[in-house]
């Protein structure tokens, strides 16, 4: 095993020759003053190379959440290498809450933040859309701060990580609420396909399971704040717990019991072990307006990608104005695949997805497989060109650059 391990589902064995497991920002400054290609690396919830380098890895994990609230404001101010389940039951006992969670409360701010991740709603922008100040080393070693409405701030919201090494943000909160998550089955493709927004905007939150093989889609998770409750028309309410990629010990409860946004938006617990473990994942971001064109395309595939498959996850993301989000300038789609562990036929299925949803415009989840190279991300990504500009003028020597980021043209 190499010096830094390996990606949280061992998707990618990490090849950087020397890891600072950073304690403090001074620490973060002394690596990048060793000199030398410098990347951050976050709780490994990605799947591929996207945080390797052949120089130095920088972990922020060990740095002190000191989490800071600003009631006045409306923010909190923590460490960008905290997981947001800590965070979020931080807040909860102060009586407030984040707009959003994604669906494992294990991922660090940061890393969550600078690749796109998101979780689901009409109308919840992705995680990235609550940050309203970060701070961050930059390629001297010097400590930087960017706020909202600074120039550079859109693109550098979702940076993949591609100019420096975040450090602490400040995030949008609100008043704490109450939810409750009900499952429910049954819901046939046709009945979805008639009107996909009639089931995704049924609650705060929704996801849509399915392995897009028979004539019923498969179980919807409806999230519901307390004071707007929402139902699947066409769908049967489950009676016991549904599980997800083959467990229900390590899931948020169901059932319509009432609880805290913490302890319902994720889909699994902080004090649980998420998911499978061993899988990869893919997921792309088409417009919501495209969803039963895109929908369909994928399911004409359903036979071949069934048997690799654990499950899809159909989620919605509200548009933003942030050039590197999936969700940019569009109200998104989100369809994720969680595959067994079958890297050469998942390898070879990709392709094919790609080109399905390519008259859709799909982007790729930054930190999730994909096959897609610079041209065809350039073709979906209408300001990569303006992103990469900001990376180089922030990062002229090219430190923060990776292979990764090269193939994509991202830098």
């Amino acid at each position: 095993m190499t010096v830094a391990g390996q990606t949280w589902a061992g998707t990618h064995v990490f090849a950087a020759p020397r890891l600072v497991e950073a304690q403090s920002v001074v620490e973060v400054q002394r690596a990048l003053a060793a000199g030398g290609s410098v990347r951050a690396l976050g709780t490994r919830h990605s799947f591929h190379d996207l945080a390797d380098t052949d120089g130095t890895l920088v972990t922020v994990t060990g740095i002190p959440a000191d989490p800071a609230l600003d009631e006045s404001r409306r923010e909190v101010t923590v460490g960008a290498g905290t997981r947001y389940g800590v965070l979020a039951r931080w807040l909860e006992d102060r009586g407030w809450a984040l707009h959003n969670l994604g669906s494992l409360p294990h991922i660090s701010i940061g890393g969550a933040t600078a690749t796109g991740t998101h979780g689901s709603g009409h109308g919840n922008g992705g995680l990235a859309t609550a940050i309203r100040a970060f701070d961050y080393v930059d390629a001297t070693g010097a400590l930087v701060t960017v706020r909202a409405g600074d120039p550079d701030f859109p693109v550098l919201a979702v940076g993949l990580g591609a100019f420096g090494i975040v450090t602490r943000v400040t995030l949008a909160i609100e008043p704490s609420y109450r939810m409750r998550q009900d499952v429910s089955a049954g819901l046939t493709w046709d009945a979805f396909l008639a009107d996909p927004d009639a089931v995704t905007g049924a609650a705060y939150s929704v996801s849509v399971f399915t392995t897009w093989v028979d004539d019923k889609v498969g179980d919807i998770w409806v999230k519901s704040r307390l004071d707007a409750v929402g139902a699947i028309a066409g769908a049967r309410p489950r009676e016991q717990t549904a599980a997800l990629v083959g467990s229900t010990d390590n899931l948020t409860p169901q059932l319509g019991v009432p609880g805290a946004w913490c302890d319902r938006l994720p889909h699994f617990r902080l004090d649980s072990t998420p998911s499978n473990g061993d899988e990869i994942q893919t997921e792309y971001f088409v417009a919501r307006s495209d969803a039963v064109g895109a929908l369909s395309a994928v399911r004409a595939l359903g036979s071949d990608i069934h048997p690799h498959l654990m499950v899809s996850e159909l989620r919605t993301v509200a548009a933003d104005d942030l050039p590197l989000s999936g969700a940019f300038g569009r109200d998104t789609l989100a369809i994720h695949f969680t595959w067994a562990n079958h890297p050469e036929a998942v390898r070879e299925l990709l392709p094919r997805i790609e080109a399905a949803l390519a008259p859709f415009g799909a982007r790729p989840h930054w930190g999730k497989w994909h096959t897609m190279d610079a041209a065809a991300i350039a073709a979906v990504v209408p300001r990569l060109a303006e992103a990469r500009a900001v990376f180089e003028r922030l990062d002229p020597d090219a430190r923060f650059a990776n292979a990764h980021l090269r193939r994509l043209g991202v830098r």
